[in-house]
């Protein structure tokens, strides 16, 4: 076991393990400061700041080696190193201080989650990997909001936005701590109602099991012309247009009652738990907005069978949907024939079938344009 001050290790980052939090809070790096330092004196500076905000957000120094891990858990080396490669912050060094009292703490906990749900390691992968993936974008996620709140806000360039983050975050991370676990538990009492509504009445019935699970609507919401629209835009502007996108289709999405699943590169993956609400969202998000830049969208979405794994959407109707978008135009919803069929018994809704289109990897299909329907008075 090793003692509680750590000698310094190179595997550790920048030496970090080496530093008390006294020593690591001693100096601060900053544009100005930098300058005017030797290379030998801007190393160590950038150093010292890093040491001191790493302690600040782990809550302690890095003082355990991979085997002080093992043995103060009781859990082998494959299983640690495991579970941080599944988290996305692999083990490197062996022997490096790495660890700190509440890695030790998190891994005990884990390793009894396991053992009293008789998780597989298929599970526990999926678990923890949706754990490292999702915290990974949302802590990127988290500081450029920052740094482009600062460049914005302060007239700053982007290397001294970034260098002014460094000092704010540590001071941020109990109020974000405590704002993702209120979302989490919100969003995972949304899930669970969900599922409670649309399964409790089927225990004991008969059931396809080679059919895919989930009944929903599926579909893409796809900028036109991305590429060309965003060609001549700095950084600042690139930014501001896919923000103002997103921004726009998830406010679309959650007000016409879907769920967005993820967002791929200029298109937006939706779901809806309907056919209904999935034509609102997919008119929704077709109709041009009265302010901000003019984005030409266009939208496919089918009603279908999914399978959910891994926080995305998997299956056929998922494939159709994104070839739909493809042959549509600019403003235009078009959906597949069966579709179609289920919005043709609710009111409200237009429906145009299209010239047959070669959708690609599919085959021909006659698609069918989703409106709003006319009426008198409106």
């Amino acid at each position: 076991m090793t003692s509680d001050t750590p000698e310094p290790s190179a595997a550790s980052p920048a030496g970090l393990a080496a530093l008390t939090p006294q020593e690591a809070g001693s100096s601060a790096a900053s544009p100005a400061g930098l300058a005017a330092l030797t290379p030998q004196e801007a190393v160590r500076e950038a150093a010292d700041t890093a040491a001191r905000i790493d302690l600040e957000i782990l809550g302690g120094p890095r003082r355990y080696t991979l085997d002080d891990v093992v043995e103060l858990t009781g859990l082998d080396h494959e299983f640690i190193a495991g579970y941080w490669r599944w988290l996305g912050l692999p083990v490197h060094h062996s022997t490096a201080r790495w660890f700190t009292v509440g890695d030790v703490e998190a891994l005990r906990e884990i390793a009894q989650l396991a053992g009293d749900e008789h998780l597989d390691e298929p599970a526990l992968r999926t678990l923890v990997r949706s754990l490292g993936h999702t915290t990974e974008r949302l802590a990127l996620w988290q500081v450029e909001a920052f740094v482009e709140h600062a460049a914005r806000e302060e007239g700053l360039d982007d290397v001294s936005a970034r260098l002014k983050v460094l000092d704010t975050m540590p001071h941020l991370t109990d109020v974000l701590a405590h704002q993702l676990e209120h979302a989490w538990r919100r969003q995972l009492a949304a899930v669970t109602g969900r599922y409670a509504t649309e399964f409790s009445g089927v225990r004991g019935a008969d059931r396809n099991e080679h059919a895919l699970p989930l009944r929903r609507a599926v579909g893409f919401a796809d900028i036109v012309s991305f590429t060309k629209r965003t060609a001549g835009l700095g950084s600042e502007e690139l930014s501001e247009f896919v923000q103002f996108f997103e921004n726009r289709a998830r406010d679309v999405v959650t007000e016409a009652g879907g769920r967005v699943v993820k967002t791929v590169g200029d298109a937006v993956l939706f779901i809806a738990d309907d056919a209904r609400t999935g034509a609102e969202v997919a008119l929704g998000l077709a109709t041009p907005h009265a302010e901000g830049p003019e984005i030409p969208v266009r939208v496919g979405f089918v009603w279908g069978r999914v399978l959910s794994r891994f926080g995305d959407v998997f299956g056929p109707s998922v494939n159709l949907a994104s070839r739909l978008t493809e042959v549509s135009r600019p403003g235009e919803v078009l959906v597949d024939p069966e579709t179609a069929a289920l919005l043709a018994t609710a009111s409200g809704y237009a429906l145009t079938e299209q010239p047959e289109a070669e959708l690609q990897g599919l085959g021909a299909l006659r698609p069918v344009r989703v409106q709003r329907a006319y009426s008198a008075g409106t």
